[in-house]
């Protein structure tokens, strides 16, 4: 996994929701959590099983923000958690050895390496710049990159404001994946954006 990793906004709009994953995935997207923090299990559902038919023609992963239920439900590639969802190691018994489980770390690398022993595929590190989305509440510097990057040998992922101009100097310090919502599905065109952070790995 490097590249871009798409995080959904909180679209009701399917079909628009869609129109827009599928124009960032043609651009090179490596992969997409599904995540809506308001949506109803049938809005969940609905948007989930079409963003998996898409993935699926794209030959990208699709994991779920949260809903270990609804990935075992529709057959998605994975799971993300945070510290307040199911566990990482009750999540890998339940998916088995296959699919993918990643976990929220924030700037603690202590929850890195709890969740690395779990069994998580990779760890996400933020947020490192102010996000129209996700508030929070301090701020992690990038110099902690350096110490992750040396201990942990997985996928390591960045998350919060991330621009393809300031996601550079991270991906400069060796991470794998420059997660963004906004820079991407707030843009006038998905894929020039989507472009934009894979040009930051031209090896991708």
């Amino acid at each position: 996994m490097r590249g871009l990793y798409l995080v959904t906004p909180n679209w009701d709009d399917t079909e628009k929701l869609i129109a827009a994953t599928d124009a960032a995935l043609g651009a090179g997207a490596a992969l997409v959590q599904y995540r809506h923090k308001e949506a109803g299990p049938d809005l969940r559902t609905e948007q989930a099983t079409a963003l998996l038919a898409l993935c699926r023609r794209h030959g990208r992963p699709l994991v779920i923000n949260d809903h270990v239920d609804l990935c075992q439900a529709i057959d998605a590639d994975g799971v993300h958690l945070g510290h307040t969802d199911a566990g990482i190691r009750e999540a890998r018994a339940l998916l088995g050895q296959d699919k993918i489980v990643g976990a929220s770390c924030y700037g603690e690398l202590a929850l890195a390496r709890t969740a690395v022993d779990a069994g998580a595929s990779y760890i996400a590190f933020g947020g490192f710049y102010p996000s129209p989305v996700k508030k929070y509440t301090f701020v992690t510097p990038p110099e902690m990159l350096d110490q992750a990057r040396a201990e942990f040998d997985l996928p390591i992922v960045v998350i919060g404001g991330m621009t393809p101009s300031n996601a550079a100097p991270l991906v400069a310090r060796g991470i794998d994946l420059v997660a963004a919502i906004t820079s991407v599905y707030g843009s006038r065109d998905p894929s020039e954006a989507a472009r934009a952070f894979g040009a930051l790995f031209p090896s991708a």
